[in-house]
């Protein structure tokens, strides 16, 4: 698909059911889903995308945003002829989905919300510890310090990967930078209170690469959103907590069920 400034932007639909949006992480395409993902097909038609920058979609060197990525969400679900979706976004895929249900309330069902912030001033940073974990030069420790931010080291142990939630490895430098900066500039704390939809805000309880206190921040946000913790997760808790996760995502969609 081709959007209206002549970006090519690559998705995939699986499954069947009421379209299902799933929004992947900073730096990474469709691929952050491949662990997971068919724990919703057999009721959802799941719809993925790869990023400007990641996967099959071109990697104009302009600048990138939260918002704009929602747009190109919303150009996905024209092309497919979705009128509304739910969502569900992790990580700076929260981050678009805030966008997407502020900006096109009609458009969203339900939404999930994990591992997020608001973004700005008002949204609880990583410490400089985590930081100068990721920042050292030996790029051998800093993937293992990124790593270790996503997953527990029991669950390491037993998974060496490979990892699909830690970067897209073909991905241009000057996408990652856009990336980057796309996620730090996000800033959604006026517009989440005119977020309609019913929405859950999920955490792990120990994810310090995007700090569990954002979940109450967010929650305090939407209207009547929901929040579930998911104690001794870290950041991919979607992925090691599978378990926990995905039916707590599936019961929350099922109750509150707007999508058409």
């Amino acid at each position: 698909m081709t959007t209206r400034d002549g970006t090519a932007v690559s998705y995939q639909t699986r499954g069947r059911g009421e379209p299902l949006v799933l929004l992947a992480g900073q730096a990474n395409s469709h691929r952050w889903w491949d662990g997971v993902r068919q724990d919703f097909e057999d009721d959802y038609r799941t719809i993925t995308f790869d990023y400007r920058g990641t996967g099959a979609s071109d990697s104009p060197d302009v600048p990138y945003s939260t918002r704009g990525f929602a747009a190109d969400v919303i150009a996905i679900l024209d092309d497919l002829g979705v009128g509304r979706a739910h969502v569900y976004g992790t990580s700076m895929g929260g981050r678009v989905a805030q966008w997407l249900a502020a900006d096109h309330p009609g458009r969203v069902g339900s939404l999930i919300l994990g591992c997020s912030s608001p973004g700005g001033a008002h949204g609880v940073e990583r410490d400089n510890t985590v930081r100068k974990s990721l920042a050292q030069p030996d790029r051998q420790a800093a993937r293992r310090a990124l790593l270790e931010l996503m997953y527990t080291p029991a669950w390491l142990a037993d998974h060496p990967g490979p990892h699909n939630t830690v970067g897209d490895p073909g991905m241009p430098d000057h996408a990652r930078r856009r990336h980057l900066a796309a996620s730090a500039g996000h800033d959604a704390w006026d517009a989440l209170p005119r977020i309609t939809a019913p929405t859950l805000v999920i955490h792990g309880t120990d994810d310090l690469f995007n700090p569990a206190a954002n979940a109450p921040l967010l929650a305090g946000r939407v209207p009547g959103a929901l929040t579930h913790l998911i104690p001794g997760a870290r950041h991919a808790y979607f992925e090691e907590f599978r378990h926990l996760a995905g039916p707590a995502v599936l019961a929350f969609l099922a109750s509150g069920d707007r999508a058409g």
